[in-house]
């Protein structure tokens, strides 16, 4: 993985990297000058488990969107790195182009082979405009529904990573259809003969999200959003301003957690997180993704496919199901 970018820091993390930079202060002192203070240092860490334990027990929704954004977070071109064994990536749409927005490619997972069909935000400036800071074009959606085709006919399941604001609204995405590239993938990954597993790993906004993450698993890590709409486009929407407040007042109303989406049925499971997020420890996010998709990809393959599109469809025609008292 990328090294971290240890100078930024949220706001409501302020105290916390305060707290670190005394530690890293003290740690640097024992090893200049040899002086024995373990029990201070005992009690500053055990000060700054208990504060990351309060802080990140009581996120509000757009704290953990701020989290879902951190630049240090890892990305699905981390995760793939970092445990897709002998990745091949494969390029094009065969209509328009290659769209660097949407990674797709066969590898391993644990002992599965998968077709893997992830977001990429880039990881510097020049990568971000190169891949439209992960915002698809149409030609990124139909790329990746190729490739899904592709594991279908060679019956290899589908892993998709979601991090992404969105699908790109520009004019020139429009004329070459994108909604229509969408709702295609739609239609097509609800009845796709083999096993599909999404994960929300970071930001899950809107149709750009939901254009790969029609599954018969759905995942989302403890600190993601996945929503209809982004909290700054609601506000822009409803007030008419996104500004601090109404950002803020739009990411409460739009149940947008990991937790809310859990209760409300739109995903299946929430994977946790190390102490703090995964920009903390991506080395231990990286563990807990490897090992439910494993565990999810193996639990899936037991079923015969048409069981498994069964399910899938009965599952989609019953989610938003709600009764009235």
């Amino acid at each position: 993985m990328t090294a971290a970018n240890t100078t930024y820091e949220l706001d409501f993390e302020r105290p916390i990297a305060q707290l670190e930079q005394q530690i890293r202060d003290i740690e640097t002192h024992v090893d200049e000058s040899g002086v024995n203070i373990t029990a201070e240092l005992r009690d500053l860490r055990k000060s700054h488990t208990a504060m990351l334990r309060k802080v990140y027990g009581g996120l509000s929704p757009w704290q953990v969107v701020q989290v879902a954004r951190h630049p240090n977070r890892p990305q699905p071109i981390d995760y793939i790195d970092a445990f897709v064994k002998d990745f091949s990536e494969l390029h094009g749409d065969r209509n328009f182009g290659d769209d660097a927005a949407i990674i797709t490619g066969l590898g391993r997972i644990g002992r599965h082979k998968c077709m893997i069909v992830a977001h990429n935000k880039g990881k510097n400036t020049r990568q971000r405009i190169e891949c439209n800071w992960g915002m698809a074009h149409p030609e990124g959606y139909r790329k990746a529904l190729l490739k899904m085709k592709l594991a279908e006919k060679f019956g290899l399941p589908v892993v998709t990573l979601i991090d992404t604001a969105g699908a790109y609204p520009g004019i020139e995405a429009e004329d070459r259809g994108q909604a229509e590239a969408i709702a295609v993938n739609l239609r097509e990954m609800s009845v796709l003969k083999t096993p599909i597993v999404s994960v929300v790993v970071g930001e899950g906004g809107s149709g750009g999200a939901l254009g790969i993450a029609v599954a018969d698993r759905v995942a989302m890590m403890q600190y993601a959003w996945y929503s209809v709409i982004s909290p700054e486009g609601c506000a822009s929407i409803l007030w008419k301003e996104a500004n601090p407040q109404t950002t803020e007042q739009s990411a409460d109303s739009l149940k947008l957690t990991a937790a809310d989406n859990l209760k409300f049925g739109v995903v299946d499971e929430i994977i946790s997180e190390p102490l703090g997020g995964a920009h903390r420890k991506p080395k231990a996010a990286t563990e807990q993704l490897e090992k439910w998709l494993v565990k999810t990809l193996r639990d899936l393959k037991r079923f015969k496919v048409d069981n498994l599109t069964n399910k899938r469809f009965e599952r989609l025609r019953t989610m938003g199901d709600v009764a009235e008292g």
